[in-house]
């Protein structure tokens, strides 16, 4: 269920905050990061932030390829599901090839809905905030970057304070400090 405060009416929606995080380890990953940012910055709402590139292990399955990954702020109006959608549409337009059932694999592209605004969803189509953003350094390290004190709204923690208290070990490293290159 949807709870932001207000009517779920996704129609009318005012202008929201928006943290999206992009990773690729297949192919250019530096140009798919770049179109993957110019495809949201014209199809999803204003780029407002972006964090460095980092280069980070993959999480979750074995690859050759280490991640290319980063943290985008937009400002949009279009609903959750929306947003989603459009989106996914990005990813299969650069190339992302979805395996049916199974793990995590080697991406052109992946994009993900970090935070919408301080709305809680845990839908079966869409779960905000990210279920797993607090597990994982590549996405907190950049999310940093740009927000620290930026709370999650269901674990009433800053981004700084979650990395803190972080597990995960993995290498993240910064790559470039110009993601807009």
């Amino acid at each position: 269920m949807f709870n932001q405060g207000r009517s779920c009416n996704f129609a009318a929606m005012d202008s929201t905050l928006v943290f999206i995080s992009l990773g690729s380890n297949l192919g250019d990953r530096l140009m798919f990061l770049k179109m993957a940012r110019e495809r949201i910055n014209s199809t999803c709402g204003s780029l407002l932030k972006v964090s460095s590139i980092f280069e980070t292990e993959p999480w979750g399955f074995e690859s050759q390829s280490a991640f290319y990954n980063q943290v985008v702020m937009i400002s949009t109006s279009i609903d959750p599901i929306s947003l989603l959608n459009t989106l996914l549409k990005i990813e299969f337009d650069l190339g992302r090839v979805r395996a049916g059932v199974g793990g995590y694999q080697s991406r052109t592209i992946d994009l993900d809905i970090l935070y919408y605004g301080s709305l809680i969803a845990d839908e079966q189509q869409i779960i905000v905030p990210h279920p797993r953003l607090h597990l994982r350094k590549f996405v907190l390290e950049p999310l940093c970057e740009i927000a620290p004190t930026y709370l999650h709204p269901v674990l009433k923690l800053t981004n700084e304070e979650m990395l803190k208290m972080l597990d995960d070990t993995s290498s993240v490293r910064i790559l470039k400090n110009s993601a807009n290159d």
